[in-house]
């Protein structure tokens, strides 16, 4: 019989991010597939009852908790004694946790210090004859592995955007304390304060409904026979203050300031989307620009609905790799685009 545990850290409202709700779901998926199991949650913060009581109805067994001001902050120290005594005092043989920053950084410590198993980047998880599979993405995302253990406890760092997020009517939960002792070189890092770049300046943006992907052929010379940088810039910036989408790019967009062209100052490698970049998880996705080559298209199999703008009817899009083709001058459209949003 196995004993799960659903680990979570809350955020600095208090709440549990997006993504340890999504991780919940694939706990109580987990559950449900094995006969007997148990599920426990784990949280870590400064203060989790509002977390707690946003997750009661989930059916957990019992909520424990590591709590105080020492645990408010992402501190690998803290975090990975929190961690080990949650597990400790759970008695998990299977342990599930979103990977956020914060726990990616601490969780292979923890199951050092549990002697536990680990494994990151999971993308799927399956039951098959009883037996708990999980799925993760190697080389880009162009081979997947199913990996089953025998090893417990065994600990499963799940990525953003795979399973829904759960949801469930809040509750008054009862949360049992889990002490632990801290010396004073264990809280010696401390956290004076955050910088973030403002909501404007924000390009990329991992829970926007739209990525947006800008291709090379914003800097090249257009049907004038000249480049138009500075209007390419005001059109995609415009566009993503409207619409709050995240931004992606092309390598060749990327690159090209190292050989010499005319560049988008806003964009950096970052930014960049395909077989060298990230593989993004968006419910839609628009390209323009850009011809839809195949180490760029990679990057974006996992988005839902995908559209592009070229005036190349030709174009590697239009080859089965766009849902939508709109063969036009992107500069035209996504002005027309930006006075509409302009309207709403």
């Amino acid at each position: 019989m196995e004993k799960i545990l659903f680990l979570a850290h809350t955020d600095t409202n208090g709440n549990l991010p997006k993504l340890a709700l999504e991780t919940l779901s694939a706990a109580l998926q987990v559950q449900k597939g094995l006969a007997g199991s148990t599920l426990t949650v784990g949280l870590v913060g400064e203060n989790v009852q509002a977390a707690a009581d946003s997750v009661t109805a989930c059916g957990a067994a019992k909520i424990l908790s590591v709590r105080g001001a020492d645990f408010g902050v992402s501190r690998y120290a803290t975090d990975v004694k929190a961690i080990e005594a949650l597990g400790a005092a759970s008695g998990a043989t299977v342990i599930l946790a979103p990977a956020t920053s914060r726990f990616a950084r601490a969780l292979p410590g923890a199951a050092f210090r549990l002697k536990a198993a680990i494994d990151t980047h999971i993308s799927g998880i399956q039951i098959t004859d009883g037996a708990l599979q999980a799925q993760r993405w190697y080389y880009r995302q162009r081979m997947m592995a199913t990996l089953t253990r025998a090893a417990r406890p065994w600990i499963l760092a799940v990525d953003s955007g795979v399973f829904p997020v759960w949801q469930g009517a809040k509750g008054s939960a009862k949360v049992e304390a889990v002490t632990v002792a801290l010396t004073e070189k264990e809280k010696r890092t401390k956290v004076t304060g955050i910088e973030a770049p403002s909501a404007d300046a924000q390009t990329i943006r991992p829970d926007a409904a739209l990525l947006f992907v800008a291709g090379a052929g914003w800097t090249k010379k257009q049907m004038d026979g000249q480049t138009h940088v500075k209007e390419a810039e005001k059109l995609i910036l415009d566009f993503l203050k409207s619409s709050k989408a995240s931004l992606g790019s092309s390598k060749s967009l990327v690159d090209q300031g190292s050989e010499g062209e005319a560049v988008l100052p806003f964009m950096s490698h970052l930014n960049q989307v395909g077989q060298t970049g990230s593989t993004p998880r968006h419910p839609k996705g628009l390209a323009a620009c850009c011809h839809g080559e195949e180490p760029h298209v990679v990057g974006w199999r996992f988005i839902n609905e995908r559209r592009a703008i070229n005036t190349d009817a030709n174009c590697g899009w239009a080859q089965g790799k766009a849902d939508v083709l709109y063969v036009a001058d992107a500069f035209t459209v996504m002005a027309k685009v930006n006075e509409l949003l302009a309207k709403n």
